[in-house]
C-alpha cells in the first residue's frame, strides 16, 4: 500500500505543532519519523503518546558509540515502541551487529538500519572535509555492504544511490530515501534530492518527507497529494 511508503518527519519543537500534525496526519500515515529535535525535547513521552495514537515509529537518533553503548541504548529504545529505529553505518560492523542484537531482544519484528552518507554531503565535502575517497555512490555501497553483513535490514541513502544499492545486494535489503521533494518544492540544505514518483519507481522503499509535508498549509492535504503523485505513476 503506497501510504504506507511515506513517513512524514515530524521535525518540530512546539506542543501546538506537534499537535497540529498528529490531528492532521492521524488516519493517513501509517509511520512518522521522530528525529533528534523532537525526540530531545519530549523524550520517551513522545512515543508513547503516538503509539496510543496509531503511529508507527522510525525514531531517527543515528547511533553511532561502541558496540555495548549502542545495544544498550537499542535495547531501551525497543521497549518504549519504536519500530524502526538507525545506526551510523561508519560505526563499523561489531557495532551493528551489537545494536540489531538488543534491538530484537525487545522487538523482534523491527528495522534496523545504517545511516551511509547524510543527504547533504556532498562529494566535495566527503572527500576534502571528511577524508574519505572515492565517489558518494562508492562510498555508500560500501557501507551498505557492511550494513549487509551486519544483518541489518537496510540503510538510509539518497534516492540516488537506490539502484546501485539494489543491483548489488538484491532488492529485499531495503532503501530508506529522505531528501525527496514534491515536484515545486525548495531543496533547502539537501543536495541530492528526488521527486516522491521518480524515488519509488528506481526501487525506495520509504519515503521520508518533512517540510513539503509538516510546513504545507494544510499537511493532510500535502500528504494525500504525494500519495496521489506516486499512485498515478
Amino acid at each position: 500500500m503506497s501510504r504506507n511508503k511515506i513517513i512524514p518527519a515530524l521535525d518540530v519543537q512546539s506542543r501546538s505543532d506537534l499537535d497540529s500534525l498528529i490531528f492532521e496526519l492521524k488516519g493517513e500515515a501509517t509511520i512518522v519519523k521522530i528525529g533528534m529535535e523532537l525526540y530531545y525535547t519530549y523524550g520517551n513521552e513522545i512515543l508513547h503518546r503516538l503509539k496510543n495514537e496509531g503511529f508507527n515509529i522510525f525514531l531517527d537518533l543515528k547511533m553511532h558509540d561502541i558496540p555495548n553503548t549502542v545495544h544498550n541504548a537499542a535495547k531501551t529504545l525497543a521497549k518504549n515502541g519504536v519500530d524502526i529505529l538507525n545506526v551510523h553505518a561508519s560505526g563499523g560492523v561489531e557495532m551493528m551487529k551489537a545494536a540489531l542484537e538488543g534491538f530484537q531482544t525487545e522487538n523482534d519484528k523491527g528495522i534496523l538500519i545504517g545511516v551511509t552518507q547524510l543527504t547533504s554531503t556532498s562529494s566535495e565535502i566527503m572527500n576534502n572535509e571528511l577524508l574519505i575517497p572515492g565517489t558518494i555512490n562508492d562510498v555508500v555501497l560500501k557501507y551498505a555492504e557492511l550494513t549487509k553483513k551486519a544483518g541489518l535490514h537496510g540503510i538510509v541513502c539518497s534516492a540516488h544511490e537506490v539502484k546501485t544499492v539494489k543491483e548489488n545486494l538484491g532488492t529485499d535489503f531495503q532503501c530508506i530515501t529522505p531528501g525527496i521533494r514534491p515536484i515545486g518544492v525548495d531543496n533547502n540544505d539537501q543536495k541530492r534530492v528526488m521527486t516522491p514518483a521518480e524515488a519509488i519507481n528506481i526501487g525506495s522503499d520509504y519515503l521520508v518527507i518533512g517540510r513539503a509535508i509538516t510546513k504545507a498549509t494544510s499537511p493532510k492535504e500535502a500528504f494525500k497529494n504525494i500519495l496521489k503523485e506516486i499512485e498515478n505513476e
